[in-house]
C-alpha cells in the first residue's frame, strides 16, 4: 500500500508571507489515495521517529474514509507572528474577516510582546486573545510576564504551551493569581507516550494537531482519553494538511473554542483554496492546484528518502 502511495507522491514549496519561526517556505509531500490527497510535512529538522507520525496521518488521510461529520463549519482564529512589523499585523488581520480570536505568539522579549498584544487588543475588547509561548519560560518568567501581560492588556483566553514540561505548568498553576487556563501543546505531540501522561492540575485544555498525533482517530482517542476541552490546529501546513484538520474539528463531539485552522493565510501560494467566511471555514473538499509549486528534483528525492525511513519506523 505505501509503494503505491509513495508512486504518488508531489512535493510542493508554499512561499510565506512572513517569516514564522523561522519558516519562510514551507515544503510539504502530498499523496493521493483512494479517499484523497493525505499530507506528510514535518518541519525539516524533525527526526524520523517524531516524523512517523506525521506520515502515518497522511496515510490515514488518504487511505481512510472519514469519520461522520457533527458541524458544516468551523470557527477559527487568526495567528499573529512574533513580529511587530505594523503592516505586516495589519495584512493578516485583514486576512481573517469576521475573526473574534487571535493567537498571538510570545514568548522572546516582554516590551515587544506587550506591544504586539495591545495592538490587538486595539481591535476591540470583544476580541479574544490567546497566548502562545511555545515552551520558552521557566515558570518564574511565566508568572512575570503573564501578570505583566494581564495588567498592561486585559484577560486572555487561554496560554498555550507556556513552560516546557507538565510539572512546571502544574507549578505555575498552583502560583499564579490571575484567571488563567493553561493548553498543553508540546506536552502532548512531543510525548512518546500522549496516553501516558497526567495533565491533572496543569492543564485546562488539549491541543490537537492531527499530523503530530498521527491522524484523526489518533487524535479522538488522545482528547477522550485526557477529557479536557479541546482546540484543533495546525502545524502550518499545506490546504491539504489543514482541511484534514477541519474534518477532526468537525468530528469532535463538543467544540467549544475557536480553532487555529487559518494559517493558511500565512503563505502566499497554497495548492487549494480555504476561504474564511464570517470567522469560520468550511468543512468540504478541496480543489487542488500544483501549478508552479514543485520542488526541484533534488528535494523531490530528499522527502521521498525521508519518507521512506519513516515508513521503516512505521513498519510498512
Amino acid at each position: 500500500m505505501f509503494k503505491e502511495l509513495l508512486s504518488t507522491m508531489r512535493v510542493v514549496a508554499l512561499p510565506m508571507k512572513t517569516d514564522f519561526r523561522g519558516v519562510t517556505v514551507r515544503e510539504v509531500a502530498l499523496f493521493k489515495g483512494e479517499y484523497g490527497w493525505g499530507e506528510f510535512s514535518p518541519f525539516l529538522e524533525y527526526g524520523d521517529p517524531e516524523s512517523s507520525r506525521w506520515l502515518a496521518s497522511a496515510i490515514e488521510a488518504a487511505t481512510q474514509p472519514r469519520p461522520p461529520r457533527l458541524r458544516s463549519s468551523i470557527p477559527v482564529n487568526g495567528t499573529i507572528p512574533d513580529s511587530n512589523d505594523k503592516k505586516i499585523i495589519e495584512d493578516l488581520v485583514a486576512s481573517y474577516p469576521g475573526v473574534m480570536t487571535y493567537k498571538v505568539k510570545v514568548g522572546a522579549n516582554l516590551s515587544e510582546d506587550i506591544v504586539r498584544l495591545a495592538r490587538i487588543r486595539s481591535l476591540g475588547r470583544k476580541v479574544n486573545i490567546r497566548i502562545d509561548v511555545n515552551g520558552l519560560w521557566s515558570v518564574e518568567q511565566a508568572l512575570t510576564n503573564l501578570y505583566a501581560f494581564y495588567e498592561n492588556v486585559g484577560p486572555f483566553e487561554y496560554v498555550e504551551q507556556p513552560c516546557a514540561t507538565l510539572d512546571e505548568m502544574r507549578e505555575l498553576k498552583n502560583k499564579i493569581h490571575i484567571p488563567l487556563k493553561i493548553a498543553a501543546d508540546e506536552v502532548i505531540r512531543k510525548a512518546e507516550d500522549p496516553f501516558a501522561i497526567d495533565l491533572k492540575g496543569a492543564a485546562d485544555i488539549v491541543m490537537l494537531k492531527v499530523q503530530p498525533l498521527g491522524g484523526i482517530t489518533r487524535s479522538l482517542a488522545i482528547a477522550e482519553h485526557h477529557g479536557l476541552p479541546a482546540v484543533v490546529s495546525s502545524a502550518l501546513e499545506s490546504a491539504v494538511g489543514i482541511n484534514y484538520g477541519v474534518e477532526l474539528a468537525a468530528s469532535l463531539k463538543d467544540l467549544n473554542f475557536d480553532c487555529g485552522l487559518a494559517t493558511g493565510s500565512l503563505m502566499a501560494k497554497n495548492v487549494a483554496e480555504l476561504p474564511i467566511v464570517d470567522g469560520s471555514l468550511a468543512v468540504s473538499d478541496l480543489d487542488i492546484n500544483f501549478d508552479s509549486l514543485d520542488v526541484a528534483p533534488d528535494r523531490y528525492e530528499w522527502w521521498k528518502n525521508r519518507a521512506m525511513r519513516c515508513a521503516e519506523v512505521l513498519g510498512i
